[in-house]
Parts: C-alpha cells; sequence; structure tokens
C-alpha cells in the first residue's frame, strides 16, 4: 500500500481502519477486479458501515489530502459487480448528502460526473434494468447535477437524457423512482438545447400526466414535476406546446388555492404560477391566457391571499402575469408630437425637428402595428441586458481616447471675430473716472460702470432673427392656431393686500372684467390678463361694447358648471355691481423681499410663449413662503412600493379597468389639442388647466368617480421628454379620495419610488396667509404601465412601454383651486422679478451689470449679469486690483424641469448681492458673470428638456448654432474671449437638477481619473495633472450638509462630451470646470438625512457655494495674500461649528441639531444610468484622492 497518498488532516490517525480498506480497494483496482467479487462488495460495505456510524471517516474521506474520493471512483469505473455498485452508490449518497457544495464539488473536480453518466448509459443496456440501481444512480445524479455547470452538456452528450426519459415513461406510477428522475430531468431542462430536444421528445405531454389537481398525497413529487416543467417551459417551442393546457393550469391553481386554506403548500401554488408565467412570455399563450379568463381568476385568488403576508411571493407573481398579459393600449393621443409648433427659419437636414416633421402622411407615431406581435420574453431580455450592461459594464461610456482628454492648445475662433463680446466686460477696463467716491450713492447713478444693458448682441449669421415678436407661425403641414393676441392689458385687475388684517383696500379704475375678478373671488381661479383689443389699446372701447377677456368664456363655464359663457351685457352688469371685485393677497413682503406681485405682473407682459399664455397661476402670483416644518421622505408603503414585482396594490387597480370595464368613465375633461371643448358635467369631475407660464398637461381622463389619468405635453418640436409637470385643480370635493395618474413617463425609474413626494400649492391656504408649496401625496409609486410606445417615440427601440407615477389626493377645502407641480416651480417671469428687486438692494459699494445677451428663438431676453465690489478709490492699485480679479463663471437651467438649479442660483444671486461681511469679501475677491436661465424658452413653454429648436442644449456646446442655440452660442463665446485674452474663469460651474440621486453633488474633469476607470496604459508624464479640481468639491463636503463627496465623480465620458462642463474644461481651459446637480428628492446622508429637499435647502446651497468660493481664494492665493485680513476673517467664519449665512432678511441659518434620521433608503432597485442629465458617472475615486491638495 502507498501509504504516504493514505496520510490524513491534522487530528486523524494515519492507520484509522477506513484507509486500510481504502488500501484493499485501491489492491483489487490495480488488479483489474479479476478476483472475486465477494471481497470487493465486502469491503464496500465496511465503508458504508463506517460512513453511516462515524463522522469522522466521512470528513477523513473528504478532506484534502485524503485519496479516498479517488479510490471510490476508480472500483466504481472498474467493478461489474452490482452490489459493489449499489454499496458505492449508498456511500456516495451519504458523503454528498452533508457537507454542502465543497463535497460535490470535490467529487466533480474528479470527474465523478463523467463516470456516473456513463453508468446511466450501461444499465440502460440491461432489459429491465435494476429499480434499485437507477433510483441510487439518479439520486446522486441528482444532487450533483446542480453543482457542475457543465452537466446538462455532458448529459447531452452521453446520451443520457433519452434513458432518463425513456425510465419516467416506464415508472410513472413508480413515485419512489419517479422523484429522483424528475429531480435530474430538471437539472438537464436548464440547458436550453436541452429543454428543446426534451420537449421533442414528449416531456411536457408528460409532465402534465403527473400534474393534478389537489391532494394531501404526493405533495414532494408534484412540487418537484411542477419545477421541472417551469423550466422546460422556458423554451418558447416547448412554451407553444403547453399553451393549450393554460385553462388546465387555471384550474389546478384555483383548486389548490380553494383547499390549501392553512397555507401548507405555497411552493406547489408557486409552481403552477411559474408555469404560467413562462407560458405567457409568447404571444400565443397570453392570448391563451385571456382566453381562459386568467385575468379575473389571478386578480381575485391575489386578493384573497393580501390579508396574508406570507403569501406575497404568489401575490407577487400573479401581479407580474397579470401585468404582462394586459393588453397594449394606445396612448388617448392622435400624435405625440407637442400640441405646440414654433417655425424654425432653419431646419438642419437630419436634425430632431426634421425627422419629427418629415414622416410620411398617415404614419401612426403613437404606436406600432406589430407591437403586440413581440414576444414579452425577448422584450424581457432585452432590459435585463441592458440593466446588465449598466450594472457590470458602467465603464463603457469612458473616453478612452487620451487626446480628447487633453486642453485643446489652440482657439477655434479668431480673436477678431470675438472682439464684439468686448462691450460685455467693461468691468476690465473701465477707469471710474467719472464716478464720485466722495458721494458714492450720486456717483452709482451718474457713472456708466454699471448701466443696465438691454440691447442684445447681434451677429452677422444672427441678424435675420426677430428680436422683438414671438414666432410662433405652423409648420407646413400642421392646422394653424388663433392668430397671435395682441400685447395683454395687465393694469386692470384689483390688487387688495392685506395689511395686519385691515379691510383697507386700493381699487384700480373699472374696466369690463370686474365680473371675472368677482368669479375669482368667489371660485379662487387663477389670475386672468385682460386682452387689450385688436389694435393692442384699450383704452378708447366703450365698456358696455367690448368683449370679455380673452379666456374669460372658458373661465365662466367652469365656474358656473352649466358650460354657458358670459355675454358682453353680463360682464357689464357684473362690473356695474359694488361687490368687492378684489382679488385679496397675503402680505409676503417681510417674508419674501424678493416678490411683489405688481410687479410680476408688469414684467409677464413681456415674457413671450409658444402658446400664447393670457393666464397667471396663482403660485407664480402670490409667491412661495418656505414651510417651517421639515418635510420628511416618505416611507415606502407595503404593498405600494414594495421591491418585486413592483407597486402590486395600483397594479390591481389598473387591472380592474379589464376585468370590470362598465365601471370605467373613460370622460376627457381636459384637452389641449381641442381647446374649444367645454366639458359639461353638472360638477362631478374635476377641472384642469396648464394654459400658464410652465404649464404642463395636455389632457386628462376621468377613469373613475375619482381618478384621472393625464397626459403630458411633449417638448415644443419634440415627440418625447415627458417628466416635468405643472397644473392646476379645482373643482373638488372635500375628503373625497382623488387618484391622478400621469401615464406617459419614459423614465425607468424615478425618486418617486424611494421617498419623493409631488408638490401642492392651495389658494384657499395661499389667502389664509399660507403661500407655500407642500409636499403631499400617498400611495406614491412610479412602474411601467400597458400603454404601448412606439418606435418613433423610442428611437427605434420597439417593444417599449410608457411608465406611470400615480399619486393620490385628499383635499381640505372646499371650492379651493390646487397647483400640482414636479418641483418647485420658477419661471422665468420670476427670475426677471428677482433680478429687478436685487436691483434695488445693491449698495453703493455693489458693482451690478445687467446685460442682455442675445435673444432666443422665442423673443425672450436671456440676461448676463456681472457682480463684484466697487473699488475702494481711483487710485491705479486699486483700478488695478479690481480689474484682476479672478472670474468665476456660473450658468443655470439649461434644462427647463430641473427647476431646483434656479432656486440654487437664487441662492447664489442673493448672497452676492447681501450686506454680509462675507458678501463683501466675495465680492472683493471675484469678478461673477452670471447666465441664471440659459434656456428661457423652454422655461416658459413648459419644457423639461429642449428649446424651441427641439434640442437638448447642453448638449450643443461643442459646435452651438447662432441659428438654433442662441444662448449656448453666446455663453460659449464670452468664455472664448476671456480665454483669448488670457483671463478664463478660475471657476466654471452649470448648476443642474438630478432625477433619480439623492443630495447635492458635483461632476468634474479629470484626466486621471479618468484614464484609472479604464484598461488604457499611459506614462506618468502623460497623466501630469493638477488636483486642484477636487478642493472646491471637497470644502462644500465640509460645510454644506446637503452635499455629498461620495456621489460626485471626475470621469469624462463620451456621451457628455457636448456638455458645457467638458467643453469648457477641454476647449477654454478651465481646470475647476463643473455642473453642480441638486436632487429633486432629499439626503439620504448628513444633517438633512432623511429630508425632502426645499426652497430653504436649495437657497442654503447656493449661498454656500459662495463661501465656500471664499475658503477657495484662501487656499489659492499666493502666500503673501493668505494673511489677508478679510480672508483671514473668512477662514475663522469657515471653521465655525454654527456657520450663519445672512445675505438679506431671507436669511439661512445652518444650526447644529441634526435631522430627525428616517431609515436608510433602498437603492438597489435603481437604474445606475441616467441618460437625461447632464451627468450621470457614480463612480467614487479612492480615499488617497479625496484630498485638498
Amino acid at each position: 500500500m502507498n501509504k504516504h497518498n493514505m496520510t490524513t488532516e491534522k487530528g486523524i490517525p494515519s492507520n484509522s481502519r477506513v484507509l486500510m480498506l481504502f488500501g484493499q480497494l485501491e489492491k483489487l483496482n490495480r488488479e483489474s477486479m479479476l478476483v472475486d467479487p465477494e471481497i470487493a462488495r465486502q469491503i464496500t460495505a465496511k465503508v458504508l458501515h463506517l460512513i453511516q456510524t462515524q463522522e469522522k471517516t466521512r470528513k477523513e474521506i473528504m478532506s484534502k489530502a485524503s485519496s479516498g474520493m479517488e479510490v471510490i471512483l476508480a472500483t466504481l469505473e472498474n467493478t461489474q459487480d452490482l452490489q459493489t455498485i449499489l454499496n458505492i452508490l449508498y456511500i456516495l449518497n451519504e458523503l454528498l448528502t452533508v457537507g454542502g457544495g465543497r463535497r460535490i464539488g470535490v467529487f466533480v473536480s474528479k470527474g465523478g460526473t463523467g463516470i456516473l453518466l456513463q453508468l446511466v448509459i450501461r444499465a440502460s443496456k440491461e432489459s429491465p434494468p435494476s429499480e434499485e440501481f437507477m433510483l441510487q444512480l439518479h439520486s446522486v445524479l441528482a444532487k450533483v447535477g446542480p453543482k457542475d455547470r457543465k452537466f446538462g452538456v455532458k448529459a447531452r452528450l452521453n446520451g443520457a437524457l433519452n434513458v432518463t426519459v425513456n425510465l419516467l415513461k416506464q415508472n410513472l406510477q413508480n413515485h419512489k423512482l419517479l422523484l429522483p428522475c424528475l429531480l435530474v430531468l430538471q437539472v438537464y431542462s436548464s440547458n436550453t438545447v436541452n429543454a428543446v430536444s426534451l420537449g421533442k421528445n414528449g416531456v411536457v405531454e408528460l409532465m402534465f400526466r403527473i400534474i393534478g389537481p389537489y391532494s394531501k398525497k404526493n405533495t414532494s413529487l408534484l412540487k418537484v414535476s411542477l419545477d421541472t416543467l417551469g423550466a422546460l417551459l422556458k423554451s418558447k417551442t416547448n412554451a407553444q406546446r403547453a399553451v393549450v393546457h393554460v385553462p388546465v393550469l387555471l384550474y389546478i391553481y384555483q383548486d389548490w388555492h380553494r383547499n390549501d386554506t392553512r397555507h401548507r403548500h405555497i411552493l406547489i401554488r408557486k409552481g403552477i404560477l411559474g408555469c404560467l408565467k413562462n407560458i405567457t412570455n409568447i404571444k400565443l399563450g397570453r392570448k391563451a391566457f385571456i382566453d381562459a379568463d386568467g385575468m379575473r381568476i389571478l386578480y381575485n385568488t391575489s386578493n384573497e391571499c393580501l390579508p396574508v403576508r406570507t403569501l406575497d411571493p404568489l401575490i407577487n407573481t400573479s401581479s407580474l402575469i397579470m401585468r404582462k398579459c394586459f393588453p397594449k393600449n394606445r396612448l388617448p393621443l392622435s400624435t405625440i408630437k407637442s400640441v405646440f409648433h414654433h417655425q424654425l427659419l432653419r431646419v438642419p437636414a437630419g436634425g430632431p425637428v426634421a425627422q419629427l416633421y418629415n414622416q410620411p402622411l398617415g404614419v401612426d407615431d403613437v404606436v406600432d402595428e406589430s407591437d403586440n406581435n413581440e414576444d414579452a420574453e425577448a422584450e424581457n431580455d432585452t432590459e435585463n441586458e441592458v440593466e446588465e450592461k449598466y450594472r457590470h459594464a458602467g465603464n463603457d461610456d469612458v473616453e478612452t481616447d487620451i487626446n480628447k482628454l487633453r486642453p485643446k492648445e489652440t482657439h477655434s475662433r479668431p480673436f477678431e471675430e470675438l472682439k464684439i463680446y468686448e462691450r460685455f466686460f467693461m468691468e476690465l477696463s473701465e477707469d471710474f473716472q467719472v464716478f464720485n467716491f466722495d458721494n458714492p450713492k450720486r456717483g452709482v447713478t451718474a457713472t456708466p460702470a454699471a448701466p443696465k444693458s438691454h440691447r442684445p448682441i447681434i451677429v452677422p449669421t444672427a441678424q435675420a432673427l426677430p428680436l422683438k415678436t414671438p414666432t410662433a407661425a405652423p409648420l407646413q403641414g400642421e392646422c394653424p392656431h388663433p392668430a397671435p393676441v395682441p400685447a395683454l392689458g395687465l393694469d386692470t385687475i384689483n390688487i387688495t393686500k392685506d395689511q395686519d388684517g385691515c379691510g383697507d383696500h386700493t381699487h384700480s379704475r373699472s374696466h369690463p372684467g370686474a365680473g371675472l375678478e368677482q368669479e375669482l373671488v368667489q371660485g379662487l381661479e387663477r389670475v386672468a390678463l385682460d386682452g387689450a383689443g385688436p389694435q393692442g389699446g384699450g383704452g378708447g372701447v366703450n365698456k358696455h361694447n367690448r368683449q370679455p377677456p380673452i379666456l374669460a368664456g372658458a373661465v365662466a363655464a367652469r365656474l358656473g358648471g352649466e358650460g354657458e359663457e358670459m355675454s358682453a351685457e353680463d360682464w357689464a352688469e357684473e362690473e356695474e355691481s359694488d361687490e368687492g371685485a378684489v382679488l385679496h393677497v397675503p402680505d409676503t413682503a417681510l417674508l419674501l423681499p424678493l416678490h411683489d406681485p405688481d410687479l410680476y405682473m408688469e414684467m409677464v407682459k413681456s415674457t413671450r410663449s409658444v402658446p400664447q399664455f393670457s393666464e397667471v397661476a396663482y403660485p407664480d402670483y402670490f409667491g412661495h413662503v418656505a414651510p417651517t416644518s421639515r418635510e420628511h421622505i416618505l416611507e415606502r408603503v407595503y404593498g405600494v412600493q414594495s421591491p418585486l414585482p413592483p407597486f402590486r396594490t395600483k397594479i390591481f387597480q389598473d387591472i380592474e379597468r379589464l376585468i370590470h370595464p362598465n365601471d370605467i368613465l373613460d370622460k376627457v375633461v381636459y384637452d389641449l389639442d381641442i381647446q374649444s371643448c367645454t366639458v359639461v358635467d353638472g360638477g362631478e369631475s374635476l377641472k384642469f388647466n396648464s394654459q400658464f407660464e410652465s404649464g404642463n398637461l395636455r389632457k386628462a381622463v376621468q377613469v373613475r368617480k375619482f381618478e384621472y389619468d393625464l397626459v403630458l405635453n411633449s417638448d415644443i418640436n419634440s415627440n418625447h421628454y415627458h417628466q416635468w409637470f405643472y397644473f392646476e385643480v379645482s373643482g373638488m370635493r372635500v375628503g373625497a379620495p382623488y387618484r391622478f395618474n400621469i401615464i406617459n413617463c419614459e423614465k425607468s425609474n424615478s425618486q418617486f419610488n424611494y421617498g419623493m413626494q409631488v408638490l401642492m400649492y392651495s389658494v384657499q391656504e395661499a389667502i389664509s396667509g399660507r403661500p407655500r408649496w407642500v409636499r403631499t401625496g400617498t400611495d406614491i409609486c412610479y412602474y411601467k404601465n400597458h400603454f404601448s410606445r412606439s418606435s418613433i417615440a423610442a428611437g427605434g427601440q420597439k417593444g417599449k412601454s410608457y411608465y406611470t407615477m400615480t399619486f393620490s389626493m385628499t383635499f381640505n377645502h372646499k371650492d379651493d383651486v390646487c397647483y400640482f407641480a414636479y418641483h418647485y416651480p420658477y419661471t422665468y417671469t420670476t427670475l426677471k422679478m428677482h433680478l429687478q428687486k436685487l436691483e434695488a438692494l445693491r449698495t453703493p459699494q455693489t458693482y451690478l451689470r445687467e446685460d442682455v445677451l442675445c435673444e432666443t428663438l422665442g423673443g425672450n431676453s436671456c440676461p448676463l449679469l456681472t457682480i463684484t465690489a466697487m473699488p475702494e478709490s481711483t487710485s491705479n492699485d486699486q483700478i488695478c486690483q479690481f480689474r484682476n480679479r479672478p472670474l468665476v463663471f456660473l450658468s443655470s437651467r439649461v434644462h427647463p424641469g430641473e427647476t431646483n438649479a434656479s432656486w440654487v442660483m437664487k441662492g447664489t444671486l442673493e448672497f452676492l448681492m447681501g450686506s454680509s461681511p462675507l458678501a463683501h469679501s466675495l465680492r472683493e475677491a471675484y469678478i461673477f458673470k452670471i447666465v441664471p436661465m440659459l434656456n428661457p424658452d423652454g422655461v416658459v413653454n413648459g419644457n423639461h428638456r429642449c428649446s424651441l429648436s427641439g434640442e437638448d442644449l447642453n448638449r450643443q456646446w461643442q459646435n452651438p448654432s447662432p441659428e438654433l442655440h442662441p444662448t449656448i452660442y453666446h455663453t460659449k463665446s464670452l468664455l472664448q474671449y476671456l480665454a483669448a485674452i488670457q483671463r478664463a474663469p478660475l471657476v466654471f460651474c452649470d448648476y443642474h437638477g438630478h432625477s433619480r440621486k439623492k443630495n447635492v453633488f458635483m461632476y468634474g474633469c479629470s484626466l486621471k481619473e479618468t484614464v484609472w476607470e479604464t484598461n488604457i496604459s499611459a506614462t506618468s508624464c502623460e497623466l501630469h495633472e493638477d488636483l486642484g479640481y477636487r478642493t472646491l468639491p471637497k470644502i462644500l463636503s465640509q460645510m454644506a450638509p446637503a452635499f455629498s463627496m461620495a456621489s460626485c465623480s471626475f470621469v469624462v465620458e463620451r456621451s457628455k462630451e457636448a456638455t458645457a462642463r467638458v467643453v469648457v474644461w477641454r476647449e477654454i481651459g478651465v481646470q475647476r470646470s463643473y455642473t453642480m446637480e441638486s436632487t429633486l428628492c432629499g439626503c439620504d446622508q448628513g444633517k438633512y438625512k432623511g429630508l425632502q429637499i426645499g426652497t430653504r435647502e436649495l437657497e442654503e446651497m447656493g449661498a454656500q457655494f459662495c463661501v465656500a468660493l471664499l475658503r477657495l481664494k484662501r487656499l489659492t492665493s499666493p502666500l503673501k495674500l493668505r494673511n489677508h485680513a478679510h480672508l483671514l476673517d473668512v477662514e475663522s467664519d469657515l471653521m465655525e461649528t454654527r456657520c450663519k449665512v445672512s445675505s438679506n432678511p431671507s436669511t439661512y441659518l445652518l444650526e447644529d441639531e441634526e435631522a430627525s434620521f428616517m431609515e436608510e433608503v433602498d437603492y438597489s432597485a435603481e437604474s445606475g444610468d441616467e441618460p437625461d442629465t447632464a451627468d450621470n458617472h457614480l463612480s467614487e475615486s479612492n480615499n488617497h484622492r479625496d484630498s485638498l491638495t
């Protein structure tokens, strides 16, 4: 005996009895079993006895140093004696039953699978084969097969598949043998080729002979049979064979559901549902399921299971099947193109607008004809592949061309072409000789140093653009809209501001719209803008003959509930009445120093929109005061936002539409496509409206008494981007449980699934002294629905569906008017009002200049602000210091739906214009150039992503067109001019909002970190880079509670190479070029953990960004300047535990108290991709790079 081969692990004697027996077996193997087989029987029997009685023996055989398994397998392969083989199979069953996968792994690694399969073939040649032999052999195979990845292939090549199938057919009544054979068959079927082969051999039909109705006998056998059948049905061909058995499966499921009252056989019921799920992956299976009344059966059984928490697996699988089989519907639209059109002077060939409007006549862009022809299995596979791509290959988008990661050394435009932008940088050449420093207040008004310029810049290629009038002509082939409305007279609205509860009101002159105002007071509708008449003037029109305001009839119809429009005489009678035709406006001057309803109404006159809006939304008019209470992230509700499958409660409610179609009203109550349509309902329906600035709601359909499907409008000159919403609701009943479903969302996931709520503004609350947006809504969830998304809308992809964002709401006030929004609205008119109010806050020490950078396609002005500190005198040193201050360039709101970016910008502007020592130090440290709204047209017209060109402006920075993208073209030109005169900004930051992540964070650009994310090789000299780009984010992470350094990324991606951040970094050479993303939801770390973000926190973030710039100044200043008194004071302030940031009466206080934390939000089900934001890479660099150096 070769003793060194039989050594054992520590603690087991080497001369143990089992080793002696294995030595004898090894000797017999060398003699090729020529001796009496009785000896082998006795030896194997003794080994079996030792294994059954001594755990130590089992460990000894399976130890790494033991060769016992090799001896056993050699004996099994060489012997022909049936009893010896049975003994060895008994031994293997004992060894592999315990010990987990490690023992089976050892067995597989030593070739045990192949030897067992050879025994299967050898036994099949005997007639009849030994039942006990086949039983033990398949028992071992059932244990080994799941752990051997190549088991199915080995069995097919060996020919063992047919042997097992024939054995199964011959022993249908032999349950003892049937069970291990089914287990092996189940493992065979995990291989697709094997499954198809077994299906051809009649195994699918064979399974249906085994499974049956409820029975207390042989439940283990039935469970294994269902699992085997489920594995077979993953093949489409097998699923087709099983289509005829769908009614049988449904009957069996009902029978088990009805009789398994104590829920002891949940796995059997789940197995039946698993078979149905696989069959319904194909179109024929879904049709058979519907024809067999499967929707009603699963709906009823699932509802009966809802009270029992342990039955969740059954409910989840049932909901998956029902969702899959729910017939695909088309959106209730005739076209997915936007209701509104803007005629471009030049439509680039091959661009999105050209593709949109060059479609052949008669093409249905809402749904594809072949939507239902695609198998659900293929769709699911595609989606899974996409998820895997983003999960495991997230760096595929990372830029790998080092040449594209280096800043350009040459400028793309000649300086002579850029000199036209010199006039936007008057501060770089101003000598302040005419400024009166002895009387600075007088000097400010006299000097041209800080004028407010309203003249847009004109370049030769853009001279044909209409600068003063909006272009709203219909595109060729489209139905024309009403003629443009003349200038609106806004001075006809009576406004009363409550002063400490007094009733002293100031009335404007009488006018024919007084009746409307009375209706507004009584019914709390919106503010209406009174039309000025055909010639633009209204002063000379006889009030008794004048027509009512342009929207007065529609408003009156909604208020009256009878659908009758008021005549001119009715308006006159209302106007002659002495009733208080007054709109009560809450006095919020102390709380909102930058808001003035009168000024807003004045500013809105110059705001130009494609739909010719003639109404103002109450929230924009009243203003918003941030609530004092904290709004917590909504906890995920069990059964509504449960992980997999999502949102079953809402899905079941949707399924009821199919099961009980007579309960569905399907009543259109609001439709922008038919604006003249008047709904007459006797007050049984809600009233909707979105025809005001930034509004977005295209259609509202009442599906049940208190449930409404809502459809959002596409961005103008586009057929998608459905996410931003802002609409008005009135005519509600107090206490009624309303449900709103926005049914044409496009993103695959949303923060609405992770605690975010919608925003609501109540006019009743505002008039009562609480004018504010509040987070609201219950049962909020976001899920894939049954509305088909055409390949035209999905970028060529077929089989896609839209998503539903649903929430429930109970109203507290009768005759209220409420507004709902995706996020806190911030309109273009609001910006204009804020800028004018900020100018009034200017002190003699503040340099503020507002220029009009350019006119947009819609005729709106794009403001450009310059903010810094005035020099202390006209001495050469002071003027030189003034001119040579580093520049900081800020921009915001390139994406209209990211309104949080404007609130952050508001906080920045308020801080910069404040009177605090910090603000003064910041103005002395930098010259700020700010474009607060890069996409005014998109904001005005309620777009989510695009401008009027139908394009995402943040993908146009590489080669912007002055005709199509004027704001981007001229903003980039400003930066190019600065680069040309060697004054590139120290910091560039573009403010954005993020819809899928929490917290506030930054995206930057780094050559090193981008290379580290890829497999490309580069020398150390090629990767030389200053780590200063990390300084500002690191400062923010130390001082801003909403900011998360862990969410920041500095990787450059191919898909982002045309964004502002990357282009400014690469072409302008700004190392600190950032996108700052603010969450739309809330925070999951820091002081604000568990809280939804509000305007107070967003404005605070904007102010803290300014304070961080001061710290950056301290760190980047030359050593001789680091002891500057102001900077030392700032440094001290930054290190304080309690940091007060006060810029004006709207003061931010960063308190020490922490928010009460909620349970951490689970992100496991979220998609990692963010295709619709400026940046989406989530990778976090190593901690050693997380320094301020």
